[in-house]
């Protein structure tokens, strides 16, 4: 199992990042935010400049984090509920746009992942919504097919999939080979599910990327985001299960939580506490 970082949750200074995670062995990046730009508003040349530098480093890109389908439906509500993290807020109408140029730069970023929401959530996951993301989904798997991309659709409790049994349900529905699941157990305890094991048994069939960050309930109930393995997502017990179930791909830090102190500092707290995980 390989350890990746999205790598603005240590630094936007992405040289910086890559300096850090060099420190903990961590040999994959995934790409969200670089210095005051989301990935989707780079330039070609400024995606170049990144493979470049990763090349230098002999860093592999791991996936864009791109923010397609964090937008509205028309039909349900208006306004985002969740983090852009960076990217300028695309319509509805416009996504495929958006989509085609983050495929164009995957294809330079030398990675075949490419991370997917749902949809901002206004109301319950109805039936008649899941249809809908379901038909907004056909254009794009059959684009991703034709192109050599996977889609990662990532369970987002800002999004109508929250969980990992509404990701499997709609991804399952899909049903295309280029429409994957990146599974969150973090975001998932966000949306009132238990990640391990019923959120895991749930996306496994679709798995193909992990994110890890974690969280538990305060005393007030409220709950809060702290250093991976402190929470209740198990991190110990799905790394065992990941191994068992022979997954070879990447464990990508999202740290999150925050110590008090600098992004990079509680990132490497993370780090440290998942390199024992894994190492355990």
């Amino acid at each position: 199992m390989k350890l990746a970082v999205i790598t603005d949750e240590i630094d936007t200074d992405l040289s910086h990042a890559l300096d850090v995670m060099a420190e903990y062995g961590v040999t994959g990046a995934e790409l969200r935010t670089i210095g005051d730009k989301n990935i989707s508003n780079l330039t070609r040349s400024e995606i170049e400049d990144v493979r470049r530098l990763l090349d230098q480093r002999g860093v592999s890109a791991v996936g864009v984090a791109s923010p397609f389908f964090k937008t509205d439906l028309p039909e349900t509500g208006s306004g985002p509920t969740g983090a852009l993290h960076g990217a300028t807020a695309v319509g509805f109408e416009d996504q495929i746009d958006l989509l085609s140029r983050c495929i164009e730069y995957a294809k330079i970023l030398g990675t075949t992942f490419l991370r997917t929401f749902t949809f901002w959530k206004h109301g319950a996951l109805t039936p008649q919504i899941e249809d809908r993301i379901v038909d907004a989904y056909r254009v794009p798997a059959s684009m991703a097919e034709d192109l050599g991309i996977t889609l990662l659709v990532e369970n987002e409790y800002a999004c109508f999939t929250g969980t990992g049994a509404e990701a499997a349900s709609l991804v399952s529905r899909i049903a295309s080979p280029a429409v994957k699941i990146v599974w969150d157990p973090g975001n998932a305890i966000f949306a009132g599910e238990s990640p391990f094991p019923a959120g895991y048994d749930a996306v496994k069939p679709f798995l193909a990327h992990v994110h890890v960050k974690d969280a538990r309930p305060k005393d007030s109930g409220e709950l809060e985001w702290v250093v991976v393995g402190d929470g209740v997502a198990n991190w110990q017990a799905q790394v065992d299960a990941l191994r068992a179930d022979g997954y070879n791909g990447y464990l990508s830090l999202e740290t999150h939580y925050s110590s008090g102190g600098s992004k990079e500092a509680s990132s490497r707290q993370c780090l440290e506490a998942l390199n024992r995980i894994v190492g355990a």
